[in-house]
């Protein structure tokens, strides 16, 4: 089976009271078993209350350790600007 992690990330007030990470996390663990990813539940990453415009981030910085390690097959990501703002990172 193919291992995944996922990432999610909010980063204003309003995100985190409309509780949008958790429905991003819930999306991605439904979209990761329906195309055959297992994610270990320490995988589940999510940055709460962290602008996209900035790279550090702990559970970006963990999220590259996992990726530099070689320990997943695939990042989940609701989209893009989840990781960073600027598509060039």
């Amino acid at each position: 089976m193919k291992i995944a992690a996922i990432y999610a990330r909010v980063s204003s007030d309003q995100q985190k009271e409309e509780n949008t990470i958790a429905s991003q996390t819930a999306a991605l663990v439904e979209f990761a078993r329906a195309q055959g990813f297992s994610v270990p539940d320490e995988w589940v990453i999510e940055d709460e209350g962290f602008s996209g415009a900035s790279l550090e981030r702990p559970g970006l910085e963990r999220l590259r350790n996992l990726v530099a390690e070689g320990q997943i097959d695939a990042v989940l990501v609701h989209s893009p600007d989840r990781l960073s703002r600027k598509y060039a990172y």
